[in-house]
């Protein structure tokens, strides 16, 4: 099977690793490489594509500049070196997106930002406002509060679930490695590079190996796991090499790189995700201008809601009933039950008024809502 062509693809999550991004013998970027990476990224943006960065790197840049000794650090150690590295990492990045005229944003979050649905929706807008703005985030392990993330591997899985986050349809994983192999290719000489997975079947999950087997460790086994999380949710991935200058123009010429694909599309497989999956905490009854507005395609705005029923929190999955109680839809509802009885049968100034707020006033976004039939 032929593998896609990565013109096609409108939103892109580029993960980076502290081994490909940190000098680790000098502590310091690997500038060269960095500035051809921002290059590869200033094309797709230039070309009308949303960019993501996941990007590792700020605990080895923080201990280098507090000329930490080599070996294992504590929590605390690590927490505190983050906290130095960080606003390292940014810099470096602003800096080097800038030169092409593009903005960064720093984003800090942990895997549970990207679990819990009020947090997640936070996370989610923010993103969703700086790619409006054409700016690219730049998104790291929130490494100075985590308890749990500070290992490798871990931003594999973190890169698939901003991926998933933010609808992007396509997930660059850049590696020491230019994709699945048959066998580890260091050790077995016969081992062949697998261009395309159409599924991830046990039979692809045993060529990267036990979690925690040698051969795999920080290694194939997350990548793995990150592209079952991607492909899940309608994202294809890519496994590529970063060794290499210019990794995405690479990608982009028909380089040697692993394509994980996806029968699905990011939309369908979140609105699948919101309809099937997720218990409704409460119900929103809605008029019927609101009811024809929503089948439409359009949001759900304070206005068109006549009656709010159960206890729930930004976030939560509610169902969406029309005058005569008929369900017609689920979504993830932007309001506590407590703020959306307050603002039900308000035009939009009036609810920001209420509510002391500005901006988006929707009481479900159409990104996070789906209307009946869809949801099958």
């Amino acid at each position: 099977m032929s593998s896609p062509d990565l013109k096609n693809f409108r939103r892109i999550v580029v993960k980076v690793g502290s081994s490909l991004l940190i000098d680790h013998a000098a502590g310091e970027v690997r500038a060269e490489w960095l500035a051809a990476l921002a290059a590869d990224i200033a094309r797709l943006h230039a070309d009308g594509r949303d960019v993501l960065v996941v990007s590792s790197g700020s605990i080895a840049l923080g201990r280098h500049r507090l000329k930490l000794p080599r070996g294992p650090l504590k929590l605390e150690e690590s927490q505190a070196a983050a906290a130095v590295g960080q606003i390292a990492l940014a810099r470096i990045w602003s800096e080097v997106l800038g030169h092409h005229g593009i903005g960064a944003g720093q984003i800090l979050v942990t895997l549970q930002d990207t679990e819990e649905r009020r947090r997640y929706l936070n996370a989610r807008s923010t993103i969703g406002k700086l790619l409006e703005w054409r700016a690219v985030p730049v998104i790291n392990e929130n490494d100075t509060v985590a308890t749990n993330e500070i290992r490798y591997g871990d931003n594999d899985r973190l890169a698939a679930r901003v991926a998933t986050m933010t609808s992007a349809d396509l997930l660059v994983l850049l590696s020491d490695i230019d994709g699945l192999y048959t066998a580890p290719p260091g050790a077995n000489p016969d081992a062949k590079l697998i261009p395309v997975v159409e599924h991830i079947t046990a039979d692809i999950e045993s060529m990267a190996g036990a979690a925690e087997s040698e051969l795999s460790r920080g290694g194939m086994y997350t990548k793995i796991e990150a592209g079952k999380i991607a492909t899940t949710a309608g994202t294809h991935m890519i496994i590529a090499s970063g060794k290499i200058d210019h990794p995405l123009q690479a990608i982009a010429d028909g380089g040697r790189c692993t394509w994980f694909l996806t029968p699905a599309n990011p939309v369908t497989a979140r609105k699948r995700w919101i309809a099937g999956s997720l218990e409704p905490k409460g119900t929103l009854t809605i008029d019927a201008g609101a009811a024809a507005a929503l089948r439409a395609g359009k949001s759900l705005l304070p206005a068109g809601v006549i009656r709010v029923d159960g206890q729930f929190s930004r976030g939560d999955a509610v169902i969406v009933r029309d005058p005569d109680a008929h369900e017609i839809g689920r979504g993830l509802v932007a309001y506590d039950a407590e703020h959306a009885e307050k603002i039900k049968g308000r035009s939009s100034p009036d609810a920001m008024n209420i509510l002391g707020i500005t901006g988006r006033i929707e009481m479900i976004h159409r990104d996070d809502l789906v209307i009946g039939g869809s949801r099958n």
